[in-house]
C-alpha cells in the first residue's frame, strides 16, 4: 500500500511540475516568433507592398496592434482553451488552425510510433550483445554502427533507401502515406488502426507497406543512440554484485544476462525516453520531407515557407505539449520499473 501511495505521490508530483515546464516552453516559442525577422503581414503579399490601411486591418484582426503584454495574454488563453487562431498563410488562409494540425497529426503518430519500435528493437539488441561481450569483434562491429548510424543524415539514408528498394526494386512504395483513393473508413486518422477496425488485411498490410522505409530510416538512425545507451548500462550490470553473486550459485551466463544484467541496464534506457522522443519529433521533419508524408513536419516547413505564423504558432504548441505528456509518461514509467527515483 505505502509502495503504491508512494508512486501515486510522485506521478502527482510530476503532472504538476510538468504545468510550469509546459508554461515555459509556450512562453518560449511566442519570444521567438516575436523577435525573427520580418513582418508576418507583409510577407503574405510575396513582396509587393499593400495599402497601409489594408494591413492596419490585418494586424487588428490578428491583435498584432497590441502590446506585447496584451499578446501574450491572449496567446496563452487561446493555447489553454484549445483556440489556436486561423491560418494567414496562402496554403491554408482562413482554416482553424487546430483542424488542418489535426487532419496531419495521425501520420506523424503512426511514423513516431513505428519508428519508437524499429529504434528500441534494434538498439537494445545491439546493445545487449555488445555489453555482454566487451572488447570482442561483435562488440566492436556494433560500437562502429552505433556511431555510423547516430551520425548519418537522415534524408541521405531516405534516399538511398527509396533508390533501392523502391526504384530498383521495387518492393515497397518509396514516398507517401497511401496510393490511391481507397484508404480506409477514417475513424482515428491512423491509416493501420483503421484497417484493422475496418477488418481489411488487405489495406492495413498496404499501411504498413507505405511505414517501412520512413520508419526505418528514422527508426536505425535513433537505434545509434540506444545501442550506445544499452551497452553502457549493459557493462555495469553485466559485472555487479548481483550478476557475480548469480554466476557464483552456477546460474548459466545467458541467464545471468538475461534475468539480471538485462532487466537493470533497461533502466536508463526508459530514464532517457523522453529525449529521444523530442529527437524523434524534430527527425520526424526531415522524413517527413524526404517521403512526402502529409504529416506535422511537412506542415510545418510549409508553413515557415508561407511565412504562416499563427501556423507555425500552433505547430510548435502541439510538439511542446505532446514532449511534454510524454516526459511526463516515461518520469513515472522510470519511477515504476526503479522506485529510487522516487526519493
Amino acid at each position: 500500500m505505502a509502495r503504491g501511495h508512494s508512486l501515486l505521490a510522485y506521478a502527482i508530483t510530476r503532472l504538476v511540475l510538468a504545468v510550469p515546464m509546459l508554461v515555459v516552453l509556450l512562453t518560449a516559442v511566442f519570444m521567438i516568433l516575436r523577435v525573427l525577422p520580418g513582418d508576418p503581414i507583409l510577407a503574405l503579399w510575396g513582396g509587393r507592398t499593400p495599402p497601409e490601411a489594408v494591413v492596419e486591418d490585418a494586424r487588428r484582426e490578428l491583435g498584432l496592434d497590441q502590446p506585447p503584454w496584451v499578446q501574450y495574454g491572449s496567446y496563452m488563453t487561446g493555447v489553454f482553451s484549445g483556440r489556436l487562431g486561423t491560418s494567414i498563410g496562402e496554403l491554408y488562409r482562413g482554416q482553424s488552425v487546430w483542424a488542418v494540425i489535426s487532419d496531419k497529426l495521425p501520420a506523424t503518430i503512426e511514423l513516431a510510433i513505428g519508428s519508437m519500435i524499429v529504434a528500441s528493437l534494434v538498439g537494445i539488441v545491439t546493445g545487449v550483445v555488445a555489453g555482454s561481450r566487451r572488447d570482442t569483434w561483435i562488440d566492436v562491429g556494433i560500437r562502429l554502427y552505433g556511431t555510423i548510424v547516430w551520425v548519418i543524415p537522415i534524408f541521405w539514408l531516405g534516399l538511398i533507401f527509396q533508390l533501392v528498394f523502391g526504384v530498383w526494386l521495387g518492393w515497397l512504395p518509396p514516398h507517401g502515406r497511401w496510393t490511391g483513393t481507397d484508404i480506409p473508413p477514417q475513424v482515428t486518422g491512423l491509416f493501420t488502426v483503421d484497417a484493422l477496425l475496418a477488418g481489411d488485411l488487405s489495406r492495413f498490410g498496404k499501411a504498413v507497406a507505405h511505414l517501412v522505409l520512413p520508419c526505418l530510416t528514422l527508426g536505425l538512425v535513433l537505434s545509434g543512440f540506444f545501442t550506445k545507451t544499452v551497452r553502457a548500462s549493459m557493462l555495469k550490470t553485466v559485472t555487479a554484485d548481483y550478476s557475480e553473486a548469480a554466476r557464483a550459485r552456477g546460474v548459466p551466463e545467458r541467464r545471468v544476462v538475461a534475468r539480471h544484467a538485462f532487466r537493470n541496464a533497461l533502466v536508463p534506457v526508459v530514464t532517457v525516453l523522453g529525449l529521444q522522443f523530442a529527437i524523434l519529433f524534430a527527425g520526424a521533419v526531415l522524413t517527413e520531407r524526404t517521403f512526402s508524408i502529409e504529416g506535422i513536419g511537412q506542415l510545418l516547413l510549409n508553413s515557415i515557407t508561407s511565412k504562416d505564423m499563427t501556423m507555425i504558432q500552433g505547430v510548435v504548441v502541439v510538439y511542446a505539449a505532446i514532449i511534454v505528456a510524454i516526459s511526463l509518461v516515461v518520469d513515472i514509467l522510470g519511477a515504476m520499473i526503479d522506485p529510487r527515483i522516487r526519493l
